[in-house]
C-alpha cells in the first residue's frame, strides 16, 4: 500500500499519523493566566528532546481562525509551564482535563485534582501526578496549524517511592504511566520485556535497576 501525502487533506494526514506513530507519552500541562487561573490540558504530541540542556517538546494545535488554546496563550504570555506524566490512578482525570471550559475556570477544580506551589515557575504542579517537570520556554516554532514549544526543565517533582535519588535510578515497578494509542484509545504500560543481553552483560536486569 502506497499513500502520497500530497494528495491527502490535513485531517486525513492527522488521522494516519496519530494512529500509526504510537504509543505516545501524554503531557498533562499546567499553565497560569494573568488572572491567576490555572489551566490544565493533555497533549500527546509530546516527548523528550535531550538532556544537555534538559529539554522537552509539546505541540499544540490552533483553533479556528488561528485562535489559541489556553495553554498556548498562557505559554506565549509568560513562558512558563509544568508537564506532568499521568499514570493509571489519574488517567480518567487527565482525559477529562481535555474538556472545553471557559478560560476563567480551572480544569483542576472541574476534575478534582489538587496542586502545590512550584519551585522555579509560577504555574503550580499537580500533587496526584507521579512526575512533574517545571519548564521555562526555550524556543518556539509556529506552523500553519500548530505552536510547538520547547521547554527547558528547571525542576523535577516525583513521588517518594519512585526514584532512588542517590543513584538516580527510577523504580519502574512503581511507575505505570498511560500512553495514547490510535483513535480514542489509551494503553497501559505493564507489559514490559527486555531484549537479549549482549555478550558479557548481566543475564538479568531487575526492573527497578533500569
Amino acid at each position: 500500500m502506497q499513500i502520497d501525502f500530497a494528495t491527502l487533506t490535513a485531517y486525513q494526514r492527522y488521522k494516519l499519523m496519530a494512529s500509526l506513530i504510537v504509543p505516545r507519552p501524554i503531557a498533562l500541562v499546567t499553565t497560569q493566566n494573568a488572572d491567576g487561573v490555572v489551566n490544565a490540558a493533555p497533549f500527546s504530541m509530546f516527548n523528550m528532546l535531550g538532556e544537555d540542556p534538559p529539554i522537552l517538546m509539546i505541540s499544540i494545535n490552533k483553533l479556528k481562525d488561528d485562535g489559541l488554546k489556553d495553554t498556548s496563550a498562557n505559554i506565549l504570555a509568560n513562558g512558563e509551564f509544568v508537564v506532568h506524566i499521568a499514570d493509571e490512578a489519574m488517567a480518567v482525570q487527565m482525559h477529562r482535563c481535555g474538556e472545553t471550559l471557559p478560560s476563567s475556570r480551572s480544569e483542576l477544580d472541574h476534575v478534582g485534582l489538587t496542586t502545590a506551589p512550584s519551585r522555579a515557575v509560577r504555574p503550580p504542579y499537580i500533587t496526584e501526578a507521579p512526575v512533574s517537570f517545571e519548564c521555562r520556554l526555550s524556543e518556539k516554532l509556529e506552523t500553519a496549524s500548530r505552536h510547538i514549544f520547547i521547554g527547558e526543565v528547571l525542576w523535577l517533582h516525583a513521588r517518594d517511592e519512585l526514584i532512588d535519588i542517590e543513584r538516580h535510578r527510577v523504580r519502574l515497578q512503581n511507575y505505570f504511566p498511560v500512553a495514547r494509542f490510535g483513535a480514542s484509545y489509551y494503553i497501559r504500560t505493564r507489559d514490559r520485556f527486555a531484549m537479549e543481553p549482549e555478550a558479557g552483560a548481566p543475564a538479568f536486569n531487575p526492573i527497578d535497576e533500569l
